[in-house]
C-alpha cells in the first residue's frame, strides 16, 4: 500500500467524527453566542420575577374576584402559579431556538458547519439534543423556584405544595414544555434560514394564531384551538385537567411533541435537500 492510499482524506476523518465531538462543538458555539445567555438569563429571570408581580395582584385583589374565578384558583393553584411568568418566558426560548441554527446561515458560518460534519442530519440532531437539555435544565430551575415563590404569596389564600395530586408534574412539565418548545423553534428556524422570518412565524404560532383561531365557530374551531401545538403542549403546566379541556396534560403535551416532530422532520428533509 503507498503512502498516498493510507493517507486519509477530509471526508474521512469527517465521517469518523464521533457524535460526542458534534456535541462537544456545538456547546461551544451554544454558549460562545451573547444571544443564549441573554434568552437563557431572561427566562431564569422573568419567569420568578413576574410570577411574584402577578400572584402579588391576585392576592391583592382576592376579594374583589368572582367566586368562580376564585374557585378556579382554589381548584389548581398550581396552574395559577406556573402560568403567572409562563407567558412571557416564552418568546425567550422562542429567538434563542431561532437563532441557533438561523444566525449561521446569516453569517455564512453554516458552511463550515455542514463542511467539518457532511452529515447533516447529525449536526441538526446535535444542535437539538444541545439546546434542548440547556434549555430544560435552566427551565426546571425557573419552574421550581416560580413555584415555590407563587406558594409562599399564595398560602393565605389557599394552600399549594409539590405533594398536591399532579403539582410536580406540571413543575417539571413546565420545563419540559420549554424544552420542547426549543425544538419547534430551531425547526422553523432550521426550514426558513432567517432570523427575522424565524423568529416572526414561531412568534405567530404561540401568540397570535390561537387567539385568532378561537374565534371560529362551533366545534370545529374548538377542537382547532385545542389542537394547536402550544394550547396543547401548554396543558402539562397544569395540575388536574380543567372543565373544558379536550386533552389531558399528557395527551396535550404529545400533540405538541407530534408537530414538532413533523416540523424537525420537514427541517432535516430540506437541510439534506437545499445547499448552504
Amino acid at each position: 500500500m503507498t503512502a498516498t492510499a493510507a493517507r486519509p482524506t477530509a471526508t474521512t476523518v469527517a465521517s469518523r467524527a464521533s457524535f460526542g465531538g458534534l456535541l462537544r462543538s456545538e456547546w461551544t458555539k451554544l454558549r460562545s453566542v451573547r444571544s443564549t445567555g441573554w434568552s437563557l438569563g431572561l427566562l431564569a429571570l422573568l419567569y420568578p420575577a413576574f410570577t411574584a408581580l402577578l400572584v402579588g395582584l391576585t392576592v391583592s385583589a382576592w376579594d374583589q374576584t368572582a367566586e368562580s374565578d376564585r374557585a378556579l384558583i382554589v381548584n389548581d393553584p398550581t396552574a395559577v402559579i406556573l402560568g403567572s411568568g409562563f407567558l412571557i418566558s416564552q418568546p425567550a426560548i422562542c429567538v434563542l431556538g431561532v437563532m441557533v441554527i438561523a444566525s449561521e446561515y446569516s453569517t455564512g458560518m453554516i458552511r463550515a458547519s455542514l463542511l467539518a460534519k457532511p452529515r447533516r442530519l447529525s449536526m441538526l440532531a446535535a444542535k437539538g439534543v444541545v439546546l434542548s437539555l440547556v434549555v430544560l435544565a435552566v427551565s426546571l430551575v425557573a419552574a421550581f423556584v416560580s413555584f415555590f415563590i407563587g406558594a409562599a404569596m399564595l398560602s393565605e389564600k389557599v394552600e399549594a405544595s409539590l405533594g398536591d395530586p399532579g403539582a410536580l408534574r406540571a413543575v417539571v412539565g413546565t420545563g419540559l414544555y420549554l424544552a420542547m418548545l426549543s425544538l419547534f423553534s430551531l425547526a422553523i428556524g432550521a426550514i426558513v434560514r432567517r432570523t427575522a422570518a424565524g423568529i416572526t412565524s414561531v412568534i405567530m404560532f404561540v401568540l397570535v394564531l390561537a387567539p385568532l383561531v378561537q374565534l371560529l365557530p362551533g366545534k370545529f374551531g374548538e377542537y382547532a384551538h385545542a389542537y394547536l401545538p402550544t394550547e396543547a403542549g401548554i396543558l402539562i403546566g397544569q395540575a388536574t385537567q380543567h372543565e373544558g379541556d379536550l386533552l389531558t396534560p399528557w395527551q396535550g403535551f404529545g400533540v405538541f411533541g407530534l408537530w414538532t416532530a413533523a416540523l424537525l422532520a420537514l427541517a432535516a428533509f430540506l437541510l439534506n435537500r437545499r445547499d448552504a
